[in-house]
């Protein structure tokens, strides 16, 4: 198995240096202004600058229309677009076409009922990530670090790549993996020292507990074969 790791939400060339020394494969930045991770398009432009070559950049947005697409594609040059809204199957089929970017639309997860949208989705998206249904009160979508029950996964079999989301940390991320067998692996606020604020060890931490977990996943499949 080839893990994705996936740091969401960088902010600063500090931090999204960090990430990318550390040896993450995506480095996610927020168009969202409710979060304490949103950025503006000159920050993203001079990010987006940055990380270039060194890992795929995506965009989050929830429910963007045309015209704030545009402009984050324009500053980004972002490799995917994260949807993190309540976007339709139509809707998400519309935008890659528009933009003529990859998509990965992400499902909120509580019961099992949440996955009934699933084949729809998957059929115009590139990858999925699924993340933890938000509270009633919240006022974003995700980065609340809240993690949902992940056996609602196991043993899922799609035909495009999927992620885990949703309160993962460097301490639950093995058994996240070992759960629902991920083709990658988000975490935003479970780096965080306060909301919005990554933590560069933190960052350091997780990626190496992803990376161990990964390899423990690979010595096991090849134990089985064996």
């Amino acid at each position: 198995m080839s893990l994705a790791v996936k740091i969401c939400g960088l902010s600063t060339r500090e931090t999204l240096e960090a990430a990318l020394e550390a040896g993450t494969d995506m480095v996610g930045f927020v168009f969202f202004e409710a979060s304490p991770r949103h950025i503006s398009l000159g920050t993203a432009r001079e990010l987006g600058q940055a990380a270039g070559g060194r890992a795929l950049k995506v965009a989050l947005t929830v429910d963007a229309d045309d015209a704030a697409l545009g402009n984050i594609v324009d500053a980004l040059r972002p490799d995917m677009l994260q949807l993190h809204g309540s976007e339709s199957v139509a809707r998400v089929r519309d935008i890659k076409q528009k933009f003529g970017v990859p998509v990965m639309k992400v499902i909120a997860v509580a019961t099992k009922s949440d996955l009934d949208a699933l084949s729809g989705f998957a059929a115009v998206s590139d990858r999925i990530l699924f993340d933890a249904q938000p509270p009633k009160d919240a006022t974003r979508p995700g980065g609340l670090g809240v993690p949902f029950d992940w056996t609602l996964l196991r043993g899922l079999k799609l035909d495009i790549q999927f992620m885990l989301s949703g309160g993962l940390t460097a301490a639950n991320v093995t058994d996240a993996i070992r759960i629902t067998q991920p083709n990658g692996v988000d975490v935003s606020s479970g780096v965080e020292s306060a909301p919005g604020k990554k933590d560069i060890e933190m960052i350091r931490a997780f990626i190496r507990a992803a990376r161990a977990a990964e390899q423990s996943s690979n010595n096991q499949k090849v134990a089985s074969i064996g």
